[in-house]
């Protein structure tokens, strides 16, 4: 799938949540001129590899959020199968933190209090390969980690990669605004997740609440 199919796809799918997005000459859509900003691209797999759908969201000149989706499949049916797992699992907390569009009945929506101020708190749903079930400790462990951290007062997100291969090998990860988060991986392997193979990943977003 070539970059303007997929900016197109991007306005359709925002579009359809009130949100109007109008491009730029360097292929960004743009909010009314200005940021928030989004832009798609899709890398075809190779040698039985699934592709890559990488999703910017540029908040600012200094921050942007990274998201990626694999694609299983030839062509522009891999292509779309990524569009599918970006819309399922990442679309509606970002249309919330960033564009203020919020549909609670897409997401898990949280109120926290950490340090002197109050957060809300952004769940997309949980992205899964394979019958790969995700220990309701795991994500009490996280979000116990999380209030642990001293936020600015910004827009942060959190993403967890956890994938249990064939051989029973386990590689887990969370990050913190792009960047490794050492406490946040570590709180995830600290509970017992099921021998089972297969993968999990979701994005939480923290967006301080303005009185």
């Amino acid at each position: 799938m070539n970059d303007s199919a997929l900016q197109q796809y991007l306005r359709r799918l925002f579009a359809d949540h009130d949100v109007e997005l109008e491009p730029d000459e360097d292929g960004w859509l743009m909010t009314d001129g200005d940021f928030p900003a989004v832009r798609a691209s899709w890398h075809p797999g190779s040698a039985g590899q699934p592709g890559r759908l990488d999703i910017d969201v540029v908040l600012d000149e200094d921050r942007h959020i990274e998201e990626s989706f694999a694609g299983y499949g030839e062509g522009d049916a891999a292509a779309r199968q990524a569009l599918g797992a970006f819309e399922e699992q990442a679309l509606h907390p970002l249309l919330a933190a960033c564009w203020y569009v919020t549909d609670d009945r897409q997401m898990q929506i949280d109120s926290w209090d950490i340090g002197i101020r109050t957060w809300d708190v952004f769940h997309g749903r949980t992205g899964s390969r394979g019958q790969f079930d995700v220990p309701d400790d795991a994500r009490r462990a996280l979000a116990d980690a999380i209030r642990r951290q001293s936020l600015t007062p910004q827009l942060h997100w959190v993403r967890v990669f956890y994938v249990r291969a064939d051989d029973g090998s386990v590689n887990a990860e969370a990050t913190l605004d792009n960047a490794p988060w050492a406490e946040g991986t570590a709180a995830l392997t600290s509970v017992a997740w099921p021998a089972q193979t297969g993968a999990a990943r979701w994005l939480t977003l923290l967006d301080v609440r303005d009185y």
